[in-house]
């Protein structure tokens, strides 16, 4: 199994990034996804998840209404659009396959004017 996220990097507080993370070694489409992210000092939370087909997603209420996650089963990929972003967004942001331990490497978000 191998995740590769890609798309982290410094941006100013209001603006926006798309992180993607591409998957490899087993059966996507049949898997739920999730992006976590730790901050500096802080735990590893949950921001956002999705289901196999896409149909039921959640959110971190924090980032509700500015972030949104997709998938496409095809191109074997999740992504991230975080619009809006705030300095408090900046970590290290991972996909993970939902009920599996299966993380990527992490791509780093920071948000800094």
């Amino acid at each position: 199994v191998q995740l590769v996220e890609s798309g982290g990097g410094l941006v100013q507080p209001g603006g926006s990034l798309r992180l993607s993370c591409v998957a490899s070694g087993f059966t996507f489409s049949g898997y739920g996804m999730s992006w976590y992210r730790q901050a500096p000092g802080k735990e590893r939370e949950l921001v956002a998840s999705i289901s196999s087909t896409g149909t039921s997603i959640n959110y971190l209420d924090s980032v509700k209404d500015r972030f949104t996650i997709s998938r496409d089963n095809a191109k074997k990929t999740v992504y991230l659009q975080m619009n809006s972003l705030k300095p408090e967004d900046t970590a290290v942001y991972y996909c993970k396959v939902t009920r599996r331990d299966y993380w990527g490497q992490g791509t780093q978000v920071t948000v800094s004017s």
